[in-house]
Order: structure tokens, then sequence, then C-alpha cells
């Protein structure tokens, strides 16, 4: 199927590892251009190797708005256009509502909701500019069904839903969608990749049962991406303000 990314222009947040770079790595065989940022120089530097030449990147913190809005606008200065967002964040430390100060709540907010809020305000000029848009940002299951032992993960990502959906009245007639993709448990690790082997996958085992998901495995990082890229592409033009949870059938509910 042609997602219709090629010559495209796409910016993937947290690219360097893990689902970012899954994201970035299906973007790139759609034939988009893509640039990815990420805190880990090195890694960033070996993710960009393997993205090969249809790739740009930036160490930055997603958190550093300043650095967030510089990376963005020197992405469209330099390819003219700017079409695709992803935005993509490390999730909050596990632990109970007590477990935390309220520092450590506003260190959730910054991270899993202002940091993606903050990469999407800094694009939105360059989307309506050109006329095309696609917003993903990669949330957590959480945003559909609580997790117990992840409670700042269930209090503070569901906010992006809120925004998602705010979004969409303001953007639909500027050709702009805007989704929230919610992973499951996924296997993200490179060592992992392809569901690893010997103990490894033994322990991935154990995490699927324990999270009684029907499938009975969690996800590979490309099946995640997979989605990411259909939500990101001209085959889901008329796809806007949904949750796209990808979690093997974990939550149920209607």
């Amino acid at each position: 199927m042609d997602l219709g990314l090629a010559g495209k222009v796409a910016l993937v947040a947290g690219g360097s590892a893990g689902i970012g770079l899954a994201v970035a790595r299906e973007l790139v065989a759609e034939g988009a251009t893509v640039s990815i940022c990420g805190r880990d120089p090195g890694r960033l530097a070996a993710a960009l190797v393997e993205l090969g030449p249809a790739a740009g990147g930036h160490a930055l913190d997603v958190r550093d708005g300043a650095a967030v809005r510089d990376w963005v606008d020197r992405v469209a200065a330099e390819h003219g256009a700017l079409h695709v967002v992803v935005t993509n964040a490390g999730g909050p430390p596990a632990g109970g509502t007590g477990d935390f100060d309220l520092d450590g709540y506003r260190a959730a907010l910054e991270l899993s909701l202002l940091a993606h809020v903050g990469m999407v305000q800094a694009a939105l000029p360059h989307l309506r500019k050109a006329g095309w848009g696609r917003v993903v940002m990669v949330a957590s299951e959480t945003v559909r069904q609580p997790i117990p032992a992840y409670a700042l993960s269930n209090i503070v990502r569901p906010g992006l839903v809120g925004y998602a959906k705010t979004l969409v009245h303001e953007l639909g007639g500027a050709g702009i969608t805007v989704n929230v993709l919610a992973p499951g448990y996924t296997a993200t690790a490179p060592v992992l990749d392809g569901l690893g082997t010997g103990e490894e996958a033994a322990q991935l085992a154990e995490v699927a049962r324990e999270a009684r998901i029907p499938l009975g495995r969690v996800a590979r990082a490309d099946e995640v991406a997979a989605v990411a890229a259909f939500l990101a592409s001209d085959r889901a033009g008329f796809v806007t303000g949904t949750v796209q949870v990808v979690d093997g059938g974990r939550a149920l509910g209607v």
C-alpha cells in the first residue's frame, strides 16, 4: 500500500531509540524526509547511520521549549515545508499516587504532556502553511485503561487526548489531522527487538501473562510504528480525533 508519504517532511521526537526510532524507520521506508531528535548524542548518531541519508537529527531534550522551536523551524526552513509531526517522549516512573511529591507530578506533566504540546504548537504554523498536515502524539494505553502501578501516566497522559480533540475543529479546515497513538506493553530495547531469545523471551512472556494480553505476547516496536505511519499518511486523511490503541486486545471497553 502506498501511503502517499514520498516527498513529505516529518519530525519524530525521541527518534533515536524504541518506538520513536521504529516510526522514523517506517517513514523513511515510505519515502519521507525525516528529522529525529534525542537527548543522547551517541545514540542519535547511531540511529542516523541506520536511517541513512533521508534522515537528519538534532540532540535536544523535548522539555526544552526553545530548543524544540529552533529544531522545528530549522527543519522547515531547510526543506521548505513541514508535513508530519510525531511527538514522543519517555514515560514517567512507575508507582502509586502516594509515591511522588508535587514536584514528581510537575515533572510528569512537563515530560508527558507539555513537551508534546510545545512541539505541536511550534509546528502548527508550518503545517498550516503547507496546507496538509498530520499530528501523531505517542502516549500510552493508560489514556484508555489506567494501570494501577503507573499512577503518573494514568493522571497526566489523558491530557493529550483532550488537547488532540480540542485541536480537531481548529485544524480540520486546514487539512491537518490529529490523533493519539496509545501503545501497550512493547519490546523497545534493542536486545528485545524481535521479542528476544532465551531469558529475555521468558521475561516478556511473563509480562504478557501478568498483563493478561489476549494475543499472549507484548508488541514489537515495528507493529506500533506501522500504525503511526498509517496515521501520518495520506491514506488516513479522514481519520482525526481518535485514540488508536495498540495493546494486543488488553483494553476491551467500548
